[in-house]
C-alpha cells in the first residue's frame, strides 16, 4: 500500500508547518460510503537507549476484531520532538510499514490526533491524506480545546471546543473510566469516527486497533534492548 500523496520529509519548522497549513485543505470531513471489512491500529514508539523508534501496523477484522496481519518498521528519529509536528516523526517509518502490508485496509486508527491540532492537520488527517483512506484519531490526552465533562457511562461524549468549532469528541468507552479524545482524520464524519471507536473497544478504554499495536511495538522494542 504505498501513498498516493508524496512530499520531501527533510523540512525546517517554518516548511513543515507550511505544508501541513496546505495539506489541511484536503482534509475530507464527511463519510465516504463504503463497506469496512478491515481496520487497521497504527502506533510508534522510541528506545530510551538511542535514537531507534518502532512503527507498527496491524490489521484486524473489522466484525471479529481478529488481528490478520501486523507489520513492524525499526528507523532512527530524523526530525526533533517539535509539539504539533509529530506526524513528521513519526509517519515515515508508519508509511515504510504500510508499503509491507498484503491487506489494505478500509479505515485506520491512529494514536493521535486528527483535526484537533492547532492547524488542523495532525497525524491522523496527515496519514489519511497521504494514503487517502479513512482515518480517526484517538487520543489519549487532549492536545488543544475546551469541553465539558462527558457522563460516565459508556458511549457518553462531549464536544471538544477550540475557537468555537467542534474539533473532536471527548468519549467515554468503559463506565467511569477516563475517557479518550476522538477527531476526524479523513474521509469520516465525526459521528462515525466516535461510533467506530466505541465499537472497537468492547473491553477496555483503548480500541482493540491501539492496544494491539501498542503490543506490538512493545515486543519489538524489548527485543531490541533486553533487559
Amino acid at each position: 500500500m504505498k501513498p498516493k500523496t508524496i512530499h520531501p520529509w527533510e523540512l525546517n519548522e517554518e516548511e513543515a508547518v507550511s505544508l501541513q497549513r496546505e495539506l489541511a485543505k484536503k482534509v475530507i470531513q464527511q463519510d465516504q460510503s463504503h463497506d469496512i471489512t478491515y481496520v487497521a491500529g497504527v502506533d510508534v514508539a522510541y528506545s530510551k537507549q538511542s535514537d531507534v523508534l518502532i512503527a507498527a501496523v496491524v490489521i484486524l477484522e473489522a466484525a471479529s476484531l481478529k488481528l490478520v496481519e501486523s507489520v513492524t518498521v525499526e528507523d532512527r528519529v530524523h526530525f526533533p520532538y517539535i509539539p504539533g509536528l509529530f506526524s513528521f516523526r513519526e509517519l515515515p517509518p508508519v508509511i515504510k510499514a504500510f508499503e509491507q502490508i498484503k491487506i489494505q485496509p478500509d479505515l485506520v486508527i491512529c494514536d493521535g490526533q486528527g483535526i484537533a491540532h492547532p492547524r488542523r492537520f495532525g497525524l491522523a488527517s496527515h496519514l489519511g491524506v497521504l494514503l487517502d483512506i479513512p482515518t480517526i484519531g484517538c487520543g489519549k490526552t487532549r492536545l488543544l480545546g475546551t469541553y465539558d465533562e462527558p457522563g460516565d457511562s459508556r458511549g457518553s461524549h462531549s464536544p471538544l471546543i477550540d475557537n468555537d468549532e467542534v474539533v473532536g469528541h471527548v468519549l467515554r468507552t468503559q463506565d467511569h473510566i477516563k475517557p479518550i479524545f476522538v477527531s476526524i482524520g479523513h474521509k469520516i464524519s465525526l459521528n462515525a469516527a466516535s461510533a467506530w471507536i466505541l465499537k472497537l473497544s468492547p473491553q477496555y478504554r483503548l480500541p482493540e486497533t491501539t492496544r494491539q499495536a501498542d503490543h506490538l511495538v512493545k515486543i519489538a522494542l524489548s527485543r531490541l534492548n533486553p533487559s
